[in-house]
């Protein structure tokens, strides 16, 4: 996957130069669904500060009918090499996975949570994310998004009054409420950005996480696993909005892309026979209450349901890292809410090997996996989903730790820790762990807050303080280099992303900040050899 994460950045541009280049455009209507088109689209609208522009989410595919969701059926390989699944098995599993063709994933992946981020944005219409793809329910909602921009641009209304600091904040608090995808943290910043907007960074994540609580039972974070298309049926984004709204958790002055504020929208939506609608729907062709879907705050707590994201530090994180707590396993963490690990390292520079290794049993219950060098300068920042995903659907899987400089697939489960940085070819401590390191992981669910250290080696124990003294000392892995195969053009946008602010800055292409770097590079290669 070298190029998922960086196709991100220049389907962006391309959007927004096609645009550019129309000389009696009037307003963009963006049509897009997967996890990685979606956000160059919004990232695309964005931009494009003094257009009308309304984003119509794709939708989401229907549930398998006698077979594994999408998420699932992406272990079938390690599930097949561990002797769990047959041949025959594999193959009629992974044909059933779709019910329906077109739109994302049935999971709360980085799909779904980018219909989420949009419809909270205010850049789609209310109700639209996760509707089923191509069903007669979103050709409405395309039709009613294409009359949404001809008010827009009747009225000269364009992104730069929708797209504010204020409905950068909705974007996190409704991720946070849904337990959304941790791949959200590269694309709102990136949004963000793109709208000229102040970057959130690490601490404003924090903040919002610990103040909102989760409220959406949903694949694969639980507690029941609902398919994406009963979170649409029992309301969507606005219901979810409406517990928030109650919780004065939510900016409801800001404006939307139906012309109005996000609180006259929320008004309609209450009394709204759209509302009392689908929700009867769900109950009778599923046999679902939506409130067992989407729940209130206080059901929520009584169903124990913790935050969506920690994002710990440490020796071996200085400058951060990532943990989506609503996908670890409940029955690791203790009563306290609070979810420790000490164990060896086991280390590898390339997913394939670590695979490998899954694959042959050599990963044992109380190791720490540790995948570095495949970061943005790596691979282009892939996602390590075969790893996690044959983690959580092998035998004692659970009891195995997962620490990365790369990121994960939203479908990603366990007690898996990304994002970490500096990344390990830029310098960063995971790039200097060794095979049998111990490594002291801590992550509180309740106070949102964590550490990930390096705590002994060579069978001697230290604080977290020694570790770091012992991290300085050591030189980064020699077998840490850039994949091979990794094409000139991500080895381009890896360096580009990197000047303008790396990976917690989302992986931007920061123009002031790239051509102040070259600058100086330039006078600096200027000066006369001494």
């Amino acid at each position: 996957m070298f190029d998922s994460l960086p196709y991100r950045n220049d389907a962006a541009v391309i959007f927004r130069r096609l645009a550019r280049s129309l000389p009696l455009r009037a307003g963009l209507l963006g049509i897009a669904t997967c996890d990685k088109g979606l956000p160059a689209m919004m990232m695309a609208v964005a931009g494009l500060r003094d257009l009308p522009c309304v984003v119509v989410p794709g939708g989401v595919t229907l549930p398998a009918i006698g077979g594994e969701d999408a998420g699932a059926v992406q272990t079938l390989g390690a599930r097949y090499a561990r002797g769990l699944v047959s041949l025959s098995e594999a193959a009629e599993l992974g044909c059933r996975a779709c019910g329906s063709p077109g739109g994302g994933c049935q999971f709360l992946g980085t799909a779904a949570t980018s219909q989420v981020v949009s419809e909270a944005l205010g850049l789609s219409l209310p109700h639209s994310a996760l509707a089923p793809s191509g069903q007669p329910v979103w050709l409405d909602m395309a039709r009613r998004s294409a009359r949404a921009l001809c008010g827009l641009a009747e009225r000269k209304l364009a992104m730069r009054e929708v797209l504010t600091s204020a409905s950068i904040e909705n974007a996190m608090v409704l991720h946070a409420a849904f337990g959304g995808s941790t791949n959200l943290l590269l694309h709102i910043p990136a949004i963000a950005h793109a709208a000229g907007l102040k970057s959130p960074t690490v601490d404003a994540w924090i903040s919002v996480n610990r103040r909102v609580p989760r409220l959406v039972s949903v694949l694969p974070n639980g507690p029941i696993h609902h398919p994406t298309v009963r979170v649409f049926l029992a309301g969507g984004v606005p219901e979810v909005m409406l517990h928030l709204r109650r919780l004065n958790l939510l900016n409801t002055n800001v404006l939307t892309v139906t012309g109005k504020t996000l609180g006259e929208n929320l008004d309609w939506w209450e009394k709204s026979e759209r509302r009392s609608r689908f929700r009867e729907l769900l109950r009778q062709q599923d046999g679902v209450d939506g409130d067992e879907v989407i729940f209130a705050p206080e059901q929520a707590k009584a169903r124990g349901l913790t935050g969506t994201l920690v994002f710990p530090r440490g020796n071996l994180a200085p400058e951060g890292a990532v943990v989506k707590i609503a996908a670890i396993d409940p029955s690791v963490v203790n009563a306290e809410g609070v979810y420790r690990k000490e164990g060896p390292a086991r280390v590898f520079v390339g997913e394939k090997d670590a695979m490998a290794a899954i694959k042959q049993g050599r990963i044992k219950a109380g190791d720490v996996l540790v995948l570095t060098g495949i970061g943005p300068m790596g691979t282009g920042m892939e996602e390590t989903y075969q790893v996690t995903g044959a983690l959580k659907h092998l035998p004692n899987g659970k009891e195995v730790a997962l620490l990365t400089d790369a990121r994960f697939s939203g479908v990603s489960t366990g007690a898996c820790i990304g994002h970490i940085g500096p990344e390990g070819l830029a310098g960063g401590p995971i790039g200097k762990l060794l095979d049998g390191d111990l490594i002291r992981i801590h992550i509180d669910c309740n106070r949102i807050e964590g550490s990930v250290d390096l705590v002994g080696e060579g069978g001697r124990s230290f604080t977290p303080e020694e570790g770091r003294e012992v991290l300085a000392r050591r030189s980064t892995r020699k077998d840490l280099a850039p994949n091979t195969a990794l094409p000139e053009d991500t080895k381009f946008w890896a360096a580009l992303q990197l000047a303008g602010g790396g990976t917690w800055a989302g992986c931007v292409y920061d123009a002031e900040r790239v051509i102040a770097t070259l600058e100086a590079g330039r006078i600096a290669l200027a000066k006369p050899a001494k």
